[in-house]
């Protein structure tokens, strides 16, 4: 990765996936980790729409530390880049609810998938709009070692 735009190649990853896998824990600690469809907002916001009784949405109500990582389980073996996520998770509500599905809503309608509006993450609604702010990004570079880059 030497001599590579590695900005570029982490934007360009989160930018060709459609699915993050989201690392979270509860109270304890015990870990979970699930795939969820997300949206961003400038490589610093990652959207995800869930149930509130979700296990990965309990353990951000109750431990917001998180993890995350986009890759390509398509590529073959060794040809995989990968985004790796250290951040904060969260339920939004408010005008800051009303931005961000805003947000999720356009990449849901351009990627052939339903509109969502404030009332479909609103309680009755069966689902929560959640937000995993990242604090640090990270390639993997040669010998596995972890590369800090800003998308």
């Amino acid at each position: 990765m030497e001599g590579e735009n590695l900005e570029a190649i982490a934007r360009e990853v989160i930018d060709h996936n459609l699915y993050m896998t989201l690392a979270t824990a509860d109270a304890e600690g015990r870990p979970w980790a699930s795939p969820v469809w997300f949206a961003l907002e400038g490589y610093r916001d990652f959207l995800w729409v869930s149930k509130p009784d979700a296990r990965h949405s309990r353990n951000v109500m109750v431990r917001p530390e998180l993890a995350l990582v986009i890759f390509d389980s398509t590529a073959a073996p060794g040809d995989a880049g990968a985004v790796y996520v250290e951040g904060r998770g969260e339920e939004l509500g408010g005008q800051e609810l009303e931005r961000a599905i805003s947000v999720y809503s356009f990449r849901s309608e351009a990627s052939g998938l339903a509109a969502w509006s404030a009332a479909d993450v609103t309680a009755p609604a069966r689902h929560r709009l959640y937000r995993a702010t990242a604090s640090a990004h990270f390639l993997l570079g040669g010998n596995d070692q972890r590369i800090e880059v800003v998308p």
